[in-house]
């Protein structure tokens, strides 16, 4: 099999992305200069990520098809939490020399799949391929409101209940199982492990969450508790968690962490990268189904608790690499 040294960035693309297909999205995709995107609303939402090899993913956890699954799940669930329908991504990656065309193609298999999957009618637009010593992926996703306001992370009121849409501490545990030194415990739980390498963020609640009036929503990708406290200071209020509406996410991760002896709730509470959706609703609102009110909306100075009792907030540092 050729590297994409060998083939150059041309002929390596023209390979490559055999897979992707057309988005109703663009009126002109990828192939020129810049793709060309419809904005129904007049207005679009943009998001951008970037994953560096040894920091935020591991050659050895993740397959070619892994990455490219995993760099659209993460922009398209920033893309629902504020309220919008994901549309499209333009993808740059940059990697070894040697690495075979056939990573490179099962990477755009990974990119496409995952647009089909989690937003019906999205695609990828156009990119970048570079090579250098260490890979890195970078995503921009652009999405529409239909019509809607954005939902932001600033606008929760003191009344309003405190939801999750999506899992909780799955995605750590299955990193904590990829992490073990014995090989096993990860192959016996493979869905915590699918849900670290290839998650899937409830997308279509974003949209939902927007219909039925939610007041303030964000994607939870570094960890329950550091993503709340970042509500809370947004929009100046505090927040509490009742730790007994967490008893249901804990208790799907309770045999897992039995097998390698660990606790389940520093998963609930601190891991990231299930990307599920932390949104706030007026009491007075009929909650869309999808979602579970695990808290409050409390007046007074921007703090998270938890049962009324100060949390000390941990997750992920995209910046320092510590979780």
């Amino acid at each position: 099999m050729p590297t994409i040294f060998e083939l150059g960035e041309k002929e390596s693309l023209r390979r490559a992305l055999a897979p992707l297909k057309p988005t109703e999205f663009a009126i002109i995709g990828s192939g020129d200069d810049s793709a060309l995107l419809k904005a129904q609303s007049g207005s679009y939402l943009v998001s951008t990520d970037t994953m560096i090899e040894n920091h935020d993913f591991r050659k050895d956890f993740s397959s070619a098809f892994d990455l490219g699954w995993k760099a659209i799940a993460t922009n398209y669930s920033d893309i629902a939490a504020m309220g919008g329908v994901p549309t499209a991504a333009v993808v740059a990656i940059s990697v070894q020399a040697d690495t075979e065309l056939e990573w490179l193609t099962d990477f755009v298999r990974g990119l496409q799949q995952a647009s089909e999957s989690l937003a019906p009618g999205s695609g990828i637009v156009g990119g970048d391929l570079a090579t250098s010593d260490l890979s890195f992926i970078s995503v921009t996703a652009f999405g529409d409101l239909d019509g809607l306001n954005p939902v932001v992370r600033s606008n929760a009121n003191p009344g309003d209940g405190l939801y999750v849409g999506g899992t909780l501490g799955k995605a750590a545990a299955g990193l904590a199982l990829l992490k073990h030194p014995d090989p096993q415990f990860a192959r016996s739980y493979d869905e915590l492990v699918s849900v670290q390498l290839r998650p899937t963020p409830p997308i279509q609640l974003g949209k939902l969450a927007n219909e039925h009036g939610a007041t303030a929503m964000m994607d939870i990708s570094d960890g329950l508790s550091t993503d709340a406290k970042r509500l809370a200071e947004a929009s100046g209020v505090k927040i509490n968690i009742e730790s007994s509406s967490l008893l249901g996410f804990q208790a799907v991760l309770e045999q897992a962490a039995l097998s390698i002896e660990a606790s389940t709730l520093p998963w609930v509470l601190h891991g990231g990268e299930d990307h599920s959706l932390l949104a706030t609703f007026p009491s007075d609102k009929p909650i869309p189904k999808g979602f579970k009110r695990i808290g409050s909306v409390l007046a007074g100075d921007p703090e998270l608790t938890l049962d009324g009792e100060i949390l000390q907030t941990a997750g992920w540092d995209s910046v320092t690499g510590n979780q």
